[in-house]
């Protein structure tokens, strides 16, 4: 592992491979969920204008919390997406190199977990056996981990 790779916890798999965060997953969801909750509690027993703005407002803050949650892991799909379009063009041999176009934005990110010695074999079996993210990563012999994903 390089000088700025993350500390892993323990040694990445499939089974273990989603990443949690936890200050957003088991600090602010909740928070935010107990909020939603409260603001309903207060607006059935003191209906009114305030009470179910409140509602709204705190609805809105959880939908923030997803955008922002969800732009970021796209953006982070595109960094992946590019960083295996140029590890393919870089491992495998022209024929297959020439159909990386086709590789769907899933196989993509899932193919990031193959080290390159499998990349080759696993390429072709996703072309021929149009092999979805999770029969790419059940195919995986030697987990190459991420442990940047958040």
């Amino acid at each position: 592992m390089g000088d700025n790779e993350p500390m892993p916890a323990s040694t990445q798999n499939l089974s273990n491979h989603v990443r949690y965060d936890p200050p957003f997953h088991y600090f602010l969801l909740p928070i935010f969920a107990i909020t939603v909750i409260v603001a309903i509690v207060h607006a059935v027993r003191h209906p009114g204008l305030l009470s179910g703005w409140l509602v709204l407002f705190a609805i809105a803050v959880i939908g923030l919390a997803f955008k922002a949650r969800l732009y970021a892991l796209k953006v982070q799909d595109r960094v992946i997406r590019l960083e295996e379009r140029l590890r393919l063009a870089i491992l495998l041999p022209e024929p297959l190199r020439a159909r990386i176009p086709e590789l769907r934005e899933s196989q993509l990110i899932a193919l990031r977990f193959a080290p390159d010695a499998e990349i080759p074999g696993l390429v072709e079996r996703t072309f021929s056996e149009n092999l979805s993210s999770d029969a790419i990563k059940k195919s995986i012999q030697s987990w190459r981990a991420d442990y940047w994903r958040v």
